[in-house]
C-alpha cells in the first residue's frame, strides 16, 4: 500500500542534548492531541465518510504517521547522549526506569496513550469538525513547543509541523463545505 523511503518528511536537526525539551515533545508523540491520535483517528473515520472524502482522510492520516516519525527522531536526538542524572532532572526518570532509551506512547506528564483519544461519531460533518479541532489543538501545541525551545535547528522542524497542521485544518474545512453542498442538493431517484 505504501512505498517507504528511508528519509523523514522534513529534516530533523538538533543543536544539543536537551532531555527537558524531549519530555515536552513527547506530548506530540503519545498525547491526546498528538500525531499518533490524529493518524489513528483519520484512518479510522474513513469507514463512515463519503467516498469523495476518503482520500483526504487517508492522505492526512498517513502523513500524520510521518510526523510521528519526526517527533520520535527529535526525542531520540535530544536524549541519546543524556546521562541518567540528566534524564531524572528533566522529569524522565520514571520513563527511563520503565522503558530505558526506548520511546513509549505517553504524554508529557507520563500518562499512557489511550484509545479514548481517538474520536469517531459516524456522522461525516461531526467527524470533520472534530478533525479541524484536533489540527488546531496540535497547531497550538507546536507553537507552545517552539516558544519553549531555544534550539533554532529543532524549531525549524517544529515550524514545519505547525504549518502542516494549518494545511490539514484548511483541507478539513474544505471537506465540510463539500459535504454541506452535497446535502443541500436535491436528490432524484
Amino acid at each position: 500500500m505504501w512505498i517507504y523511503q528511508k528519509k523523514l518528511q522534513y529534516p530533523v536537526r538538533v543543536s544539543q542534548c536537551n532531555p527537558r525539551l524531549a519530555k515536552y515533545l513527547i506530548e506530540q508523540y503519545g498525547g491526546a492531541d498528538g500525531e499518533l491520535a490524529a493518524a489513528l483517528r483519520y484512518l479510522n473515520q474513513r469507514y463512515t465518510i463519503p467516498d469523495r472524502i476518503i482520500g483526504l482522510l487517508t492522505d492526512i492520516g498517513t502523513e500524520e504517521f510521518g510526523h510521528l516519525e519526526m517527533i520520535a527522531t527529535m526525542v531520540y536526538k535530544l536524549t541519546k547522549d543524556a546521562t541518567l542524572e540528566q534524564l531524572r532532572d528533566a522529569g524522565l526518570g520514571e520513563h527511563a526506569a520503565d522503558h530505558g532509551p526506548a520511546l513509549f506512547y505517553h504524554n508529557a506528564a507520563g500518562v499512557p496513550f489511550t484509545a479514548t483519544y481517538i474520536q469517531a461519531k459516524g456522522d461525516p460533518i461531526t467527524d470533520l469538525y472534530e478533525d479541524i479541532a484536533a489540527e488546531e489543538k496540535a497547531r497550538a501545541t507546536y507553537q507552545w513547543l517552539i516558544d519553549m525551545s531555544d534550539d533554532p535547528d529543532l524549531n525549524d522542524a517544529l515550524r514545519f509541523l505547525r504549518e502542516r497542521e494549518v494545511i490539514h485544518s484548511q483541507r478539513f474545512r474544505e471537506a465540510v463545505e463539500i459535504l454541506k453542498q452535497e446535502q443541500q442538493q436535491k436528490h432524484f431517484f
